[in-house]
């Protein structure tokens, strides 16, 4: 990694790479660790000596869902998971080796790309006749275009405006908060799907990874520093689903 960016010399370089099997990662900590903390300070290092600007995507797992209102970026974290511990770690070592970083938290995220929610939730709903889905976990959907989009917006304005100050660590997701069931109601509402959906206690559905039950994110401070806007998560999800087929 570190000859790559040298060779490149990049002005900007996104980390999007992360082991995010949550589950799993109960497992396999050592290897979450090399690919959450130590990769992403590897590259963070490297940039701050070519002077490339570094911005690595966070999640909202760093925080244990203990709050009743939108977590702000300097609430304390405490995550439940060695996924959670991982990124967190991930985050202070950022911090320690290039305060320079943009880190960005976000959550829910889906595409049309890749596993997520929204796609699995669609082939469950079309191969079975009824799903069941937790409803007492809520937070943020996320389309990964409008975060794809608001990385960009951000880079713009740093490029325009050089020796900006902005703070390390930041949150971004599409406006509205909800819960897994109500997010799975909508997939199937657009989709016309048949599927009954059941709403249930996480209590019914262990994890070998504890998840918090309210990990909604105050994306307030990206906003005003970037001027960015933010999609309502029912749009984003309608043009996520027109891109599938299903």
């Amino acid at each position: 990694i570190s000859s790559f960016i040298l060779e490149k010399k990049p002005q900007y370089l996104i980390n999007c790479a992360a082991y995010t099997a949550v589950d799993k990662a109960e497992q396999e900590e050592e290897i979450a660790f090399k690919i959450n903390a130590e990769a992403p300070a590897l590259m963070a290092e490297v940039c701050k000596k070519i002077n490339c600007q570094f911005i690595h995507i966070s999640t909202d797992y760093v925080f244990d869902g203990t709050k009743k209102t939108p977590y702000l970026t300097i609430d304390a974290k405490n995550s439940l998971n060695v996924y959670g511990h991982s990124k967190a770690k991930g985050e202070e070592l950022l911090v320690e080796k290039n305060p320079q970083s943009i880190i960005i938290r976000t959550s829910w995220v889906y595409s049309s790309h890749g596993k997520n929610f929204v796609k699995t939730m669609l082939k469950l709903m079309s191969d079975k006749d009824e799903i069941n889905v937790v409803d007492d976990q809520f937070g943020n959907p996320t389309y990964a275009l409008d975060l794809a989009e608001a990385i960009l917006e951000i880079i713009l304005k740093l490029n325009n405006f050089k020796g900006y100050k902005h703070q390390s660590i930041y949150h971004y997701t599409n406006t509205g908060n909800i819960s897994w069931y109500q997010f799975a109601k909508a997939i199937q509402n657009n989709a016309s799907l048949n599927c009954k959906v059941n709403a249930v206690p996480s209590s019914s559905y262990p994890t070998p990874a504890k998840r918090s039950n309210y990990s909604v994110l105050n994306c307030d401070d990206i906003i005003h520093d970037f001027n960015l806007t933010q999609r309502d998560w029912e749009e984003s999800l309608r043009i996520c689903l027109s891109k599938l087929s299903y």
